[in-house]
């Protein structure tokens, strides 16, 4: 087996540093291209052209476009926590954060509609074949979320929660690239499902054999 095959099989972090810097051109290379044109225009052969590798290198590294796209997404959500990681949200309450996070990040996709909706196409059509790099998505979108709640230690509720909205984020960014919702419903219904993080806390906990009206 040749160093070549390694970058299907292994986790980014594990590539050799010119193996790296091979994907990373790639996934630019993917992210422009369907910045100008959307999901048709992110062709293969033409992927190789832009981002300089044969053909036959970038299949080793994405076996497909949606493998490719669905990747992209997972580069641009990891720019974009970077990003939120520099400037904070600054919402009092833990789902006022999460509102402000995920309202920022769908801004920055709604800037580049084409690349937005090349990448959720992908995500919709990704079949079994695809699971590793859309967990990574998934994965990466929990992040965002959790790092905005601010809570050091979210209960269960709180992680379902969580993944509600996650839910939420993608079905709105969907509604949203078809036409079916505006801004300001997208707004509306994430603002929305983010109080699921505070109305999921726990209750303040009484201290012990302290009756409720005792002072």
């Amino acid at each position: 087996m040749t160093a070549e095959t390694t970058p299907r099989r292994s986790a980014s972090t594990s590539l050799t540093e010119r193996q790296e810097a091979r994907r990373r051109r790639i996934l630019r290379a993917s992210a422009q291209l369907a910045g100008r044109g959307g999901f048709d225009a992110v062709q293969m052969r033409e992927v190789a052209e832009v981002s300089g590798v044969a053909l036959g290198t970038l299949y080793r590294y994405f076996p497909s476009k949606i493998h490719l796209l669905v990747a992209t997404m997972q580069d641009q959500l990891q720019q974009m926590h970077l990003t939120l990681r520099k400037r904070p949200p600054g919402g009092t309450g833990a789902g006022e954060r999460v509102a402000e996070t995920l309202m920022r990040a769908f801004r920055a996709l709604q800037r580049e509609p084409h690349l937005a909706d090349a990448m959720v196409r992908a995500l919709t059509f990704a079949d079994r074949s695809v699971s590793p790099e859309v967990d990574t998505v998934s994965r990466q979108t929990t992040a965002i979320i959790l790092d905005a709640t601010g809570l050091e230690r979210p209960t269960p509720e709180q992680l379902s929660a969580v993944r509600v909205i996650e839910h939420t984020w993608h079905s709105a960014l969907i509604t949203w690239l078809s036409g079916r919702a505006s801004i300001a419903q997208v707004k509306r219904d994430i603002e929305t499902v983010c109080r699921l993080i505070d109305l999921t806390a726990p209750e303040p906990v009484r201290e012990r054999g302290r009756a409720p009206g005792d002072h």
